[in-house]
């Protein structure tokens, strides 16, 4: 009983100490930033489901985030969960990768011309009509030929290891270029360990100052998505389709010497299809360019991701806003 009488005489001197202090209420704004959480989302485009993340408000400027092989939009985790405070974030994924559809080659033609065309009317059924874009290996060539085909509505570039100069491909392209010169079962054998668990593996890895910061559900879920029937055939068609993508290197660069988009480079130096030479390369076109080169590979939004991504900001807040 004392116990209770002893609450109910505490509880009477704070309603009473409330009533001498009322609690104020602030009406200025909150300074505490708000991320807007990542959704999950598809859009059919010509009968194919184009999965997608989007993340933040689309009032804000749109920066729409292009991924490569063998990845999805996950490998843009990072910037959806940063970056949404200040912009809207599309992240879609390609027929045949992540959570698109997954249509055989005899219902959908793999090629460049083709992933970039289902992009594109992507992101007009979207309503996007400007918007910067951020490229990744097979991004670039989506990427640019998106931004060729519609320089108007390209606001800047952001570019983490997208190649479009012929000083930009690397060494590990030499079982590709046999492909190229001659396809064959031989030289499509010689690329299925490319698909392998370790194979995949080696692509975010390789490179970096320490292989224990990249996530390893990345090459795992790649793996799984490779390990789907056709997904070997697919894919190497995209391989043999590449070489289509340097023929269009001069009209990529005639594109960045006559428009001159802002560009931030922010490439892994120790890639080995895209070395820094690749980076370096833009440098004879562009003159508006934020040029940085971290030690790390492919993938160097796994292991420099924070660094990274604070650079976009800024370089976005200079150019945008």
């Amino acid at each position: 009983m004392k116990t209770l009488t002893t609450f109910y005489i505490l509880l009477g001197l704070f309603l009473v100490s409330c009533q001498q202090k009322p609690i104020e209420v602030s009406n200025e704004p909150s300074t505490v930033t708000t991320l807007q959480e990542v959704l999950y989302k598809s859009l059919e485009v010509d009968g194919l489901q184009i999965a997608y993340r989007e993340a933040g408000n689309p009032k804000n400027p749109t920066i729409v985030l292009l991924h490569g092989f063998p990845s999805s939009s996950h490998q843009y985790r990072k910037v959806l969960a940063t970056l949404s405070d200040e912009y809207h974030l599309i992240a879609p994924d390609y027929p045949g990768f992540g959570n698109s559809d997954f249509p055989t080659s005899e219902e959908y033609d793999y090629t460049f011309d083709n992933l970039a065309l289902t992009i594109d009317r992507f992101l007009e059924k979207k309503g996007l009509n400007e918007y910067a874009i951020m490229v990744q290996d097979y991004g670039a060539p989506v990427g640019f030929r998106i931004a060729t085909a519609h320089p108007e509505r390209i606001t800047a570039i952001i570019n983490q290891n997208g190649n479009a100069y012929e000083e930009g491909l690397g060494d590990a392209w030499q079982p590709i270029r046999e492909l190229w010169a001659d396809r064959n079962p031989t030289t499509e054998n010689a690329l299925l360990p490319v698909f392998s668990l370790d194979g995949l593996k080696w692509q975010y890895t390789h490179g970096t100052r320490n292989p224990e910061t990249v996530n390893p559900d990345t090459w795992n879920l790649d793996y799984l998505r490779l390990s789907r029937p056709n997904a070997h055939k697919v894919n190497i068609d995209l391989f043999y389709d590449y070489q289509n993508n340097i023929k269009l290197y001069p009209k990529w660069q005639q594109y960045l010497r006559e428009f001159q988009p802002p560009l931030l480079l922010v490439w892994g130096k120790n890639d080995a299809f895209f070395p820094e030479s690749g980076a370096t390369a833009f440098k004879k076109d562009v003159k508006n360019i934020d040029y940085n080169v971290y030690d790390t590979g492919h993938f160097a939004l796994e292991e420099d991701g924070d660094a990274i991504i604070k650079k976009m900001r800024l370089f976005m807040n200079q150019v945008i806003k």
